[in-house]
């Protein structure tokens, strides 16, 4: 949801054609995450009346790539030393269009220009505050106020009689604190040339270092802050709780930035995921809530706006490969990523199921585990696909701990205030770990007392950091918005969790090993269940024209009923819904007739008579069905318009092998559809707003 990607270069020259270049193939590498316009903005020719050119467009980075060719730009012209900022905008107050798209600027001239990932919640009351000061807005946007109340802030800093003025961070510091909401900044003004500023609060931002000298620093101090006296504070402040001019709390004095590397030549690339940066270096920091980064004269220094967070951010080396996000043969990455599940699951497995003997290692959780063992409950909370996998793996984590275990959905959670005690422990599913709802709730947990462990796919995210402990799944790039390979492997992750809750149970101990060794082949199962792909398109294609689509299960299948509908419904936008099959007859066999596909989901396991009464009530109204069966089960996939057979498993692991065909299917109803299956519209990969 919105990406950010700023490239500073110092004592690299560099032509303008390299630097957007660099900007638009950064923004090129954050598509995935959703987006309806984007923008930049660099140095302008001396020519021209501003000092600093935007270029905004409604639609793909490749409508901006085209109108760049058609500026009058040098292109060949050198900068030893300059900031570059560039914006993929996912609308949220505005329709899309090339003037809501970011960069913001602060006025006609461009003084202060920004990009801007999260949302401001009262930007309404500072829009009103600065319309009586005579500022007015040109966009329908919350971002702008940004830029404006920067403007505002420092022409009056301008026009007093202080022999010291206020320096870019002080102005950036004033401006931000009168912000609610989350947000992720990139600065960039002409009053302040070559100067970057940028701060976070509740949406991802790092930063990748590149250096002509070799890094050998392993972390960065972090500024002390300087609190002033409160009363002198609110004394100065003005209407409508807007500061004054001088109520900074943090002091940025001139000389004591920390050098990466002494004497060196260096280059910076701001991002919102690590994917944007990999090309270009592997050693990134990481920002963390309220730190404010600033680079000046090619160097670095990092202040925090409170007292809560570390005196040091580390300088970490990314694991992460340019091969990983790049598509390779395959036409989408979503199909990609679908694909690579039986190698994604064994590297969620790898290093932590002992085959021999039986047993789960997560390094992640065993400092922790005696107390969890002894909790009151156990609490699951997520958003969409993440939900869906802790719904699938609820019913073996009552039978493996026979503790009470909840599964939330984190915007309700929230609604409810649900009671949270210091006895209870809450897990946050998040495959990006950037979840607004999911990490709103870890704080209203985290503030009542509870354990709080981390299921994420991203190392370094908010979540992975804010937890106490938890699990990465470590299924590797995920670009498709809509997930496939994250869900697989966080069902498994919270599989092998429940079988590590349970080492120590006699009584478990047969179930423990049926599934350690049923996991021991399972990449090779996943792989025949993606041999179906050839059958799962000639289905698709004859119901590829068809408005709508039920799925049916019960038991462990009903978490893949709503997984498969959802993947339906995100790339197709055909509706579809996943229904409990014990629910049929309580409203849902309305819907069924002649016209309408059925998939239903049918294996030899203890609900399997069940399912085939919700069948047979389906057969009586001439609906259509297609079965999702068990191997050799020649009665049940007879019955079916059409039917696919996956290999026989444990039932608490046969969800991760029925919701590959259901995930083939809604990507080639998608393709057969002519739809882009990467970015589904309306929708974002990285939900970093409520």
């Amino acid at each position: 949801m919105c990406g950010i990607f700023a490239y500073l270069n110092y004592g690299v020259p560099r032509n303008r054609k390299y630097i957007l270049d660099t900007l638009v193939n950064g923004l090129h590498r954050l598509e995935y995450r959703g987006y309806d316009s984007a923008g930049l903005a660099v140095d302008s020719d001396q020519t021209t009346s501003c000092k600093v050119s935007i270029i905004k467009t409604k639609g793909k980075v490749q409508n901006l790539a085209d109108e760049i060719g058609s500026e009058n730009f040098q292109f060949e012209k050198e900068f030893s030393t300059h900031l570059g900022i560039s914006h993929t905008r996912w609308a949220t107050h505005g329709v899309p269009s090339p003037l809501n798209a970011h960069p913001h600027r602060s006025d006609p001239n461009n003084e202060f220009v920004l990009v801007h990932n999260g949302i401001i919640t009262n930007y309404k009351d500072i829009s009103q505050y600065l319309a009586k000061k005579g500022y007015t807005l040109e966009s329908q946007t919350d971002t702008e106020v940004i830029a404006k109340l920067l403007k505002y802030i420092y022409d009056r800093d301008q026009e007093s009689d202080k022999p010291i003025k206020l320096s870019f961070p002080e102005l950036v510091e004033r401006t931000v604190r009168q912000l609610e909401g989350a947000y992720a900044l990139v600065f960039k003004s002409s009053n302040f040339p070559n100067q970057c500023i940028a701060t976070r609060r509740g949406s991802p931002l790092l930063i990748g270092v590149k250096s002509d000298k070799p890094i050998t620093v392993d972390q960065i101090p972090v500024l002390s802050t300087r609190q002033l006296n409160g009363e002198k504070a609110n004394a100065e402040r003005q209407c409508n709780g807007f500061v004054g001019d001088d109520t900074s709390v943090n002091s940025y004095p001139e000389g004591e930035h920390f050098l990466i590397a002494e004497n060196a030549a260096m280059e910076y690339f701001f991002a919102s995921d690590a994917s944007a940066i990999i090309e270009h270096t592997k050693r990134v920091i990481f920002l963390e809530d309220e730190d404010l980064a600033w680079v000046k004269d090619g160097n670095l220094q990092i202040a925090r706006m409170n007292n809560k967070t570390s005196l040091t951010r580390d300088v970490q080396t990314l694991q992460l490969e340019i091969q990983e996000i790049m598509k390779g043969s395959y036409s989408s990455f979503m199909q990609k990523e679908i694909m690579e599940q039986p190698e994604s699951v064994y590297n969620t497995m790898r290093g932590r199921v002992n085959f021999q003997d039986n047993t789960v290692l997560l390094g992640g959780l065993v400092s922790h585990m005696d107390y969890i063992k002894r909790c009151r409950r156990l609490i699951f909370i997520a958003c969409g696909t993440s939900y869906h996998s802790a719904v699938a793996t609820r019913q073996l984590m009552e039978e493996l701990t026979e503790l009470p275990v909840m599964v939330e959905l984190a915007s309700d959670f929230l609604d409810r205030n649900t009671p949270i005690f210091r006895d209870d422990v809450c897990f946050f599913i998040s495959q990006s770990g950037e979840t607004a709802d999911t990490l709103m709730a870890l704080h209203y947990c985290k503030s009542r007392g509870a354990l709080v462990v981390g299921i994420t796919n991203t190392v370094g995210s908010s979540i992975s950091r804010e937890t106490m402990c938890g699990v990465h799944i470590n299924a590797g790039p995920e670009i498709g918005v809509a997930s496939t390979k994250a869900y697989t492997s966080q069902f498994l992750a919270l599989v092998l969790f429940a079988i590590m809750m349970a080492e120590d149970r006699i009584s478990k101990q047969d179930r423990i090993k049926e599934i350690i060794q049923a996991l021991k082949v399972f990449p090779e199962y996943i792989s025949e269940v993606l041999k179906l792909d050839n059958k799962i398109e000639e289905i698709a294609k004859t119901i590829k024209d068809e408005k709508s689509l039920l799925v049916m299960g019960r038991g462990y299948q009903f978490a893949t009923c709503l997984e498969g509908a959802l993947k339906i419904k995100e790339i197709t936008y055909m509706h579809s819904e996943g229904i409990l099959a014990g629910e049929l007859k309580h409203g849902p066999l309305a819907l069924v007739d002649k016209d309408m596909p059925v998939i239903m989901i049918a294996l030899k396991d203890k609900t399997h008579d069940k399912c085939m009464n919700a069948l047979q009530q389906v057969l009586a109204r001439k609906g259509r069905p297609i079965i999702i069966c068990s191997k050799d089960d020649n009665e049940t996939s007879k019955l079916g318009y059409n039917s696919l057979e996956i290999p026989q498993v444990p039932d608490c692991l046969s969800g991760i092998l029925t919701v590959i065909p259901l995930q083939l299917l809604s990507f080639h109803l998608a393709v057969l559809r002519g739809y882009d299956v990467d970015c589904p519209r309306n929708l974002a990969k990285s939900v970093t707003v409520e």
